[in-house]
C-alpha cells in the first residue's frame, strides 16, 4: 500500500521512510538520563535535610524576658481641624494639615530610666 500519494520526495515522506531509529534512541537515553539526574538530586537533598539539626522544641526556645525590651513610642500630631462651615477645603488650602508633629514635652528627669 502506498501512502506517499505520489510525493515521494515530500520532506514527510523522507522522514517517515528514513531509519529515524538512532534519533530516537539518542531522546530515549536522553530522557532516562534526565529521570535518573531528578531521582539523584531528590535523594540527595533528602539525605542534607535528614543531616540538618531538628528545629527546636517547645521546651527549648529562648524564654521571655521579664521586663519590656522595646519602646514604642507615638508621635501626636497637630490638630486635624476643618472649617467650621462645612466647605470643603482644596488641596492648596490643607498642605501639611495635621500632620505637623508636636514635640515631646520636657519631662521632670530626662536622665530617668524608662520602664
Amino acid at each position: 500500500m502506498d501512502v506517499t500519494n505520489g510525493a515521494r520526495d515530500s520532506l514527510a515522506a523522507t522522514l517517515a521512510d528514513s531509519g529515524g531509529g538512532a534519533a530516537g534512541v539518542i531522546l530515549g537515553v536522553v530522557g532516562v538520563a534526565v529521570v535518573v539526574l531528578l531521582i539523584g538530586a531528590f535523594w540527595w537533598g533528602m539525605r542534607r535535610r535528614d543531616k540538618e539539626s531538628p528545629p527546636p522544641r517547645p521546651e527549648e526556645q529562648p524564654a521571655r524576658p521579664d521586663h519590656r525590651t522595646e519602646i514604642r513610642e507615638s508621635d501626636m500630631h497637630g490638630s486635624d481641624r476643618f472649617p467650621e462651615d462645612g466647605r470643603a477645603m482644596t488641596p492648596y488650602e490643607l498642605g501639611d494639615h495635621g500632620n505637623e508633629v508636636i514635640p515631646p514635652e520636657p519631662g521632670p528627669d530626662p536622665e530617668r530610666p524608662r520602664d
